[in-house]
């Protein structure tokens, strides 16, 4: 069985990512390794000012310690009454990382008096795919949809129970 790395220690990117993976390549399995699957491996800062700098980041460290493919993404929530923040700050809007139930409370006390028609936004990501030999990939993605005034749903992780999509991909800004 092939291996990759996800540069990642959240659990839920992991089991989401491998349930993808099995549904789409069926008999050929691939093994998701992530962070705390490797010895001696600190967390690197998100240093990058764009969501492409930070995976990248991410992936060719991963690959450079492992020797295995590696596969990393930075992700945020875009608000458009909040010209695009959080952004690359998401995960650490409320200034500190991974606190997922305060940054979404902070995110909704910014646009508690927006209209309906004013909460605009849209989840951001870019995935980077490192490889062995050096050969790196770069997918950006943008999903728009509209910002709730109350979580809901018992999905999801990080800013997911604030949104709802339209349903379609909205244009990746380059």
């Amino acid at each position: 069985m092939n291996k990759v790395l996800l540069a990642t220690r959240n659990r839920k990117k992991l089991v989401e990512l491998q349930r993808i993976l099995d549904g789409a390549l069926g008999a050929h399995r691939i093994a998701l390794l992530g962070l705390d699957d490797v010895e001696d491996y600190p967390e690197l800062p998100e240093t990058g000012l764009t969501f492409g700098e930070n995976a990248l980041i991410k992936a060719r460290e991963g690959c450079r310690r492992t020797g295995l493919p590696t596969v990393a993404d930075d992700s945020g929530l875009a608000v458009d009454a909040l010209n695009g923040m959080p952004g690359v700050l998401s995960a650490r809007w409320a200034g500190r990382h991974g606190n997922d139930l305060t940054n979404l409370q902070l995110v909704l006390d910014q646009i508690a008096d927006l209209a309906d028609e004013h909460r605009g936004a849209a989840f951001v990501c870019t995935v980077a795919l490192v490889l062995p030999g050096g050969k790196e990939h770069l997918v950006d993605g943008r999903q728009t949809g509209r910002l709730l005034r109350a979580p809901r749903g018992e999905g999801g992780f990080g800013y997911d129970p604030i949104f709802l999509g339209t349903g379609r991909p909205g244009p990746t800004p380059s």
